[in-house]
């Protein structure tokens, strides 16, 4: 559902436009959507160790 969230803010909705076409969403539903998507556009490197 973060994608759908996302993809409807990214063609120009806002976030009671989304709410309308997805009614078992709440703003708190938007809010986390966004959180979550700039959490992962930070980018981070996680090192692992090579398995020998």
């Amino acid at each position: 559902m973060v994608s759908v969230v996302l993809d409807n803010i990214a063609a120009g909705l806002s976030a009671p436009q989304i709410i309308q076409a997805y009614p078992t969403l709440a703003p708190e539903d938007i809010q986390a959507c966004l959180e979550y998507a700039a959490e992962l556009s930070h980018e981070r490197i996680v090192p692992l160790s090579a398995a020998v």
